[in-house]
């Protein structure tokens, strides 16, 4: 069972939230707050924060990001597409996603679903803010490299990777920490293998999400 919580300043959003968790037997809705402060000033007692992109009070997705990961929890930001500033903004946070709120509701929860389980959510929304992001720089990754950070970022482990490549788990260590440090220096951290796949995505070493 993952717990879920909501900052949302929209009390309706947060009851129909509220219904679609509640309508899993593997999810349970745990908390809705108003701001992310208002949500961390307690012990973390969810596993996934469904965040609003645009909250009333001022606050940046950067911020209310970094501060819902401190706390402990995976985020997963939620958008009505109005703003596709903050949407670049949170393209470049560590949340797992962004998803659109008008999505059916079964996509919905299965995005919700992936989150809870630490799974990045590929999205139109985050697809079209990597393309659209003209801060990006490149990374001058060697052929392999590629190789190793296409394989990894997908989903194999370091032994896997090893092992489809013919090369030692200690060489396949080795290119993870230069990449990191390649993305490091270009001021484009990439400490998790979901910001591995978000870089490798960003560079187009991986397919772009599909636009359905």
């Amino acid at each position: 069972m993952r717990r879920i919580a909501l900052v949302d300043d929209h009390d309706l959003v947060g009851l129909a939230l509220r219904n679609l968790i509640d309508s899993s037997e593997h999810l349970a809705f745990a908390r809705h707050e108003q701001t992310v402060p208002e949500m961390t000033h307690v012990a973390r007692d969810a596993d996934l924060v469904l965040l609003d992109l645009s909250l009333r009070d001022g606050s940046t997705p950067q911020e209310n990001v970094e501060a819902l990961r401190r706390w402990g929890a995976h985020v997963l930001v939620l958008t009505s597409a109005e703003n596709p500033y903050l949407v670049r903004e949170a393209s470049r946070t560590s949340a797992l996603g962004i998803a659109r709120k008008s999505l059916p509701s079964d996509d919905l929860l299965a995005a919700i679903r992936d989150a809870a389980e630490g799974q990045h959510v590929p999205t139109t929304e985050w697809a079209s803010a990597l393309d659209s992001d003209p801060g990006l720089t490149a990374a001058p990754l060697t052929e392999r490299e590629r190789e190793v950070l296409s394989l990894y970022a997908s989903g194999m482990g370091a032994r896997e990777v090893a092992t489809a490549l013919w090369v030692s788990e200690n060489t396949v260590n080795d290119h993870l920490r230069r990449i990191k440090g390649v993305y490091q220096r270009l001021g484009r951290p990439a400490p998790s293998k979901v910001d591995l796949y978000r870089r490798g995505i960003e560079d187009g070493f991986l397919p772009v999400p599909r636009r359905d």
